[in-house]
């Protein structure tokens, strides 16, 4: 198969290569060299690129539905715009990838390497991301609707208003991340790591924190009364037990919440609002029990 002038096969070098709106539907590029090469606009539906090396390649607005991406290199690569509805990119590196609006609506990422993408207004609607490398990735406004990142490495991510919805965030490290405003309603976040996170603003609304490791994390202003207090609680002790430790609950609205041999030492409670909360048990924060 020719295309521009160019062999397309397994194994093919097509490094610098100018395949700019090329079609490629179904295309067999296992282990091909595509770095650099410009695929702006290319229609690679269903194509093979299993272990093929797309470093800085430009991939802006190309069409990689369902495409098989397995362990494929892809490093600064540009995929703005791109469209990689249920591609497979298992194993993928994306490290420092510009994916700004990338279309990754039910993507398999399992174990890949996101650090430092950036993801800003991305859809990973239902993808798959469990165990997957985020270290300082940007999906600021992303949406994350029912995303499963159990176990994924988040730390110091920025998700400053990113759609969590009902997210798998289960076991996940969220340390330092930045989650102001964001919206993790009905999220699973149960013995996640949000050491230092800042939650500022947060929709915690159904969401699951038992066992969530919580040390210094910002939770200031939270109206957590009515609906939000179900965020944290759900009357089920989804809060019970948690680690509150010095973390920044000023000004919070604790309204009947269930803190239920939750750990407080050292939290800022200054004018908190405890009334009819379950404090059974909890580590208060000058270190007393409450009885």
């Amino acid at each position: 198969m020719e295309v521009n002038g160019y062999k397309i096969e397994p194994g093919a070098n097509l490094e610098n290569a100018n395949l700019t709106e090329a079609s490629l539907t179904g295309a067999n590029l296992v282990g091909a060299n595509l770095t650099g090469a410009n695929l702006e606009k290319a229609n690679l539906y269903g194509a093979n690129l299993t272990d093929a090396n797309l470093r800085k390649a430009n991939l802006t607005d190309a069409n990689l539905t369902g495409a098989n991406l397995t362990v494929a290199d892809l490093p600064e690569a540009n995929l703005t715009g791109a469209n990689l509805t249920d591609a497979n990119l298992t194993g993928a590196r994306l490290s420092e990838a510009r994916m700004q609006g990338t279309n990754l609506t039910g993507a398999n990422l399992t174990e890949a390497s996101l650090t430092g993408a950036k993801l800003f207004y991305a859809n990973l609607t239902g993808a798959q991301l469990p165990e997957a490398s985020m270290f300082k990735v940007l999906l600021r406004k992303a949406n994350l609707t029912g995303a499963n990142l159990e176990g994924a490495h988040l730390a110091d991510a920025d998700l400053v208003d990113a759609d969590l919805t009902g997210a798998n965030l289960e076991k996940a490290n969220l340390s330092e991340a930045d989650l102001t405003v964001a919206n993790l309603s009905g999220a699973n976040l149960s013995e996640a790591d949000l050491t230092v996170a800042n939650l500022s603003g947060a929709n915690l609304s159904g969401a699951n924190l038992s066992g969530a490791w919580l040390t210094g994390a910002n939770l200031s202003h939270r109206n957590l009364e009515g609906k939000d207090l179900y965020g944290l609680d759900l009357w089920d002790e989804k809060l019970g037990g948690a680690n509150l430790y010095k973390a920044n609950l000023s000004g919070a609205n604790l309204f009947y919440a269930n803190l239920e041999n939750a750990n407080l030492s050292g939290a800022n409670l200054e004018n908190a609002n405890l009334s009819e909360a379950n404090l059974k048990g909890a580590t208060m924060p000058d270190g007393t029990i409450h009885e």
